[in-house]
């Protein structure tokens, strides 16, 4: 309570005085939220918290209360708080596939294999205008770093070569793909994050597409598959990995980055991203007939300041040169 008082002090909603001069009131939601987002770029995320909690009480049937007290909540460590104020807003918002996906991991239910279409989809909505600018400054995102280096550590500077970039986002991996690249193709399920790839100018070609689909429709043959921080939305690999094997040409490789995680073979995490344990590659690996070239670990980003390790896999269709 003391740093609630402090803050709110700090933050020019309350004032010293004695009982004479200044007459008690209590804050209205507006002043609440004005106040939790000053807290929480202050880094006090408890306090910021309690003050959502009380907005949710002045306002129970505002949809987005609920939400951003969840979100408040997970800031704070308060995951039972985080999954009980979602549940409450889904009352409200019941077709939020993102939210909807986040409640499973926050009630520990049996997870999907991957995150749905639409939650993708409403996920990057969201997201896409900002995605660089967030994933870079503030979670200093490394991810097409370890991938580069990866690639570079078995086929060196190698050029010439079809490039496939399957959850291609905004295009961060496609720049350093560019220069080994005779060929480099783009595919990813958000038309508002192709549309930013597209402006790189990078790409010789870009769809918009649900990437096991296009893998299974297409008929192109690629030297090289790169899936760059898109396979946290699958649990089960082995759909993926199916699919890639059929576009590569002999000796060609499946270059990724996932979250490591200790549960085998994946799990589904409260952010709504899939962490995958070693084993489970392997065990895919040997099911689609793929060697595994590498299986490394490595920093990709930052989360709420703790730094978040990847796996880093290369693997490599039988044949070729």
């Amino acid at each position: 309570p003391i740093y609630w008082i402090r803050d709110a002090i700090k933050a020019g909603l309350l004032v010293w005085g004695d009982g004479a001069a200044v007459r008690s009131r209590e804050l209205t939601a507006e002043e609440l939220i004005g106040l939790a987002a000053h807290l929480q770029e202050s880094g006090r995320n408890e306090t910021a918290f309690q003050c959502l909690k009380r907005v949710t009480e002045l306002t129970p049937e505002d949809a987005d209360a609920w939400h951003t007290l969840g979100w408040a909540a997970q800031a704070a460590g308060r995951r039972d708080e985080a999954g009980g104020a979602f549940a409450q807003y889904l009352e409200y918002r019941p077709d939020d596939a993102a939210i909807g996906h986040i409640l499973t991991a926050l009630r520990d239910e049996a997870p999907p294999t991957r995150a749905s279409n639409e939650c993708v989809l409403q996920t990057f909505r969201n997201f896409s205008s900002h995605y660089d600018t967030k994933m870079r400054d503030n979670l200093s995102y490394q991810a097409p770093e370890r991938l580069q280096e990866l690639i570079r550590a078995e086929i060196g500077d190698a050029a010439g070569l079809e490039i496939l970039d399957i959850g291609c986002g905004t295009g961060l991996a496609g720049v350093g793909l560019k220069k080994r690249a005779a060929r480099l193709v783009g595919i990813d399920l958000s038309p508002e994050m192709i549309e930013l790839a597209r402006e790189r100018g990078i790409y010789d070609q870009l769809e918009v597409a649900e990437i096991t689909e296009w893998l299974d429709q297409s008929q192109a043959q690629f030297d090289l598959i790169v899936a760059c921080d898109c396979l946290v939305y699958f649990g089960d690999l082995q759909p993926v990995a199916g699919a890639a094997v059929r576009r590569l040409k002999p000796g060609g490789y499946f270059a990724f980055t996932m979250e490591r995680g200790e549960k085998y073979p994946f799990h589904l995490t409260d952010s709504g991203r899939f962490t995958h344990h070693p084993g489970h590659v392997r065990e895919v690996a040997a099911k689609t007939g793929l060697a595994v070239d590498r299986l490394e670990e490595g920093f990709l980003r930052t989360e709420r300041g703790v730094e978040v390790m990847g796996l880093l896999a290369l693997l490599r269709k039988a044949g070729g040169v």
